[in-house]
């Protein structure tokens, strides 16, 4: 099983995937019933969640039915229950819309809500990060997560989602982080797919975020709260949900 998944999501294109994960979507969750792990954004339950990962898979991390990761599970958890995102009106620009949260957030009738992404089937905008077709001051809340990792340009694309974000709004933006470094490493000399996968984590990443990363946050800008949500919640909810302890959600405001 662990094969077949790393071989897909290597071979694949990622716009293809997202269109087939539609169809084997019902299939995989039919197989995998149960009630021992439960993905919070739609109530289901499975006997066990599916492998994942581009270089190291992980053992039970992704939902089979809304194709969630723990990082996905941990933000619909605190939006639901520290914020009123599901109720308040807001303008909402959503970079790279994950599956697991595009039909639910579309639907809520609160949000004016817009997906941009410069590929992604799923994007009302085609649109460059690093040089957005918005309004300065235009949007209450930005999702933006696991998308800054994959830009070489990655201050150019900070400034331009502050430039974005109403003053007082928020911006969620989460990446794949090692909390083990202090600081970001990155090589723009290290071009080819399989180096950057066994250097970066995966074949598209151009660095490795550490514990600085807050920190280049506020530099453009932000305020930023690091929150470990995973420790505001109770060890039977970790579990069940599939979380990743002690990962942090990097809430960001515009002053």
């Amino acid at each position: 099983m662990k094969k077949l998944f790393k071989l897909i999501l290597n071979t694949i294109p990622r716009p293809l995937l997202i269109r087939l994960s539609y169809v084997v979507r019902p299939l995989i969750s039919f197989f995998l019933r149960g009630n021992k792990f439960t993905d919070p954004i739609d109530g289901k339950s499975f006997s066990k969640f599916l492998p994942y990962g581009y270089g190291t898979q992980r053992d039970n991390v992704l939902s089979p039915s809304t194709l969630s990761l723990e990082r996905h599970r941990l933000l619909w958890l605190y939006l639901q229950n520290e914020t009123n995102f599901f109720t308040a009106k807001a303008k909402v620009l959503h970079f790279a819309p994950e599956q697991a949260f595009y039909k639910r957030f579309r639907s809520l009738k609160n949000l004016d809500y817009t997906t941009t992404d410069l590929i992604s089937p799923l994007a009302d905008v085609k649109a460059d990060i690093c040089n957005l077709p918005f309004a300065t001051n235009e949007y209450d809340i930005i999702f933006c997560n696991h998308v800054l990792e994959h830009i070489p340009d990655d201050t150019k694309a900070m400034k331009e989602l502050l430039r974005v974000l109403k003053p007082g709004g928020m911006a969620i933006l989460q990446i794949p982080q090692d909390l083990s470094k202090a600081t970001t490493f990155e090589d723009n000399s290290i071009t080819d797919s399989k180096e950057r996968a066994k250097i970066f984590g995966q074949y598209d990443h151009v660095r490795v975020y550490g514990r600085d990363y807050f920190d280049k946050l506020r530099s453009i800008g932000f305020q930023v709260s690091e929150v470990d949500y995973t420790n505001d919640l109770s060890k039977e909810e970790v579990i069940k949900y599939c979380l990743a302890p002690g990962e942090i959600l990097p809430v960001c405001y515009k002053p």
